[in-house]
């Protein structure tokens, strides 16, 4: 009987130890993923606080010639119950010529739009900047004319966020 059970773990860990380091290796990725986001995020740490760069975002925005569509902040929220959290707003851009184009595109694409910049406050009393990508938001779609949009939005997004930043900024590592 001992030599049935030996070659039954033999057999069970040359399945079982790939398996597990397979899945170890899974968890790692998704861990790292979750840690920087999805691919095509950008976070930039800037000199300015939290209300100055929200403040800076918003002239970026109408200065590149983009619509601010809508505006969600959980530490407003928060502070309307009485609740202090670091400063956070999502400003979502868009513009209605380039809504068009991408429904024209890809109607399953609109969820995407509008596209998001993210400004958070952080720990040293400043704030950072992240947005993704457009091609990155749009590059699931595996459409053509929809990555065409995608990489003329592309610098327009960049320049935004180069706008708002300010020349002072460098890349961040978020915890």
């Amino acid at each position: 009987m001992p030599n049935g059970t030996t070659h039954i773990n033999r057999r069970l860990s040359r399945r079982l130890v790939p398996a597990l380091i397979g899945l170890s290796l899974t968890a790692t990725a998704l861990v790292a993923q979750a840690a920087t986001g999805y691919p095509g995020t950008h976070t930039d740490w800037t000199p300015y606080r939290y209300p100055v760069l929200l403040k800076r975002l918003i002239a970026a925005v109408k200065a590149h010639h983009m619509m601010v569509v809508a505006r969600a902040s959980a530490s407003r929220g928060a502070a309307a119950r009485g609740i202090t959290i670091p400063g956070n707003a999502v400003i979502m851009v868009f513009r209605n010529d380039f809504a068009v184009t991408m429904l024209k595109d890809s109607v399953a694409a609109g969820i995407e739009a509008p596209l998001r910049i993210y400004v958070t406050a952080n720990r040293q009393g400043t704030a950072d900047i992240t947005y993704r990508t457009p091609s990155a938001v749009f590059a699931p779609y595996r459409n053509l004319a929809l990555n065409r949009l995608a990489h003329t939005l592309d610098p327009i997004f960049a320049a935004i966020v180069q706008s708002a930043a300010g020349p002072k900024a460098r890349p961040s590592r978020l915890p």
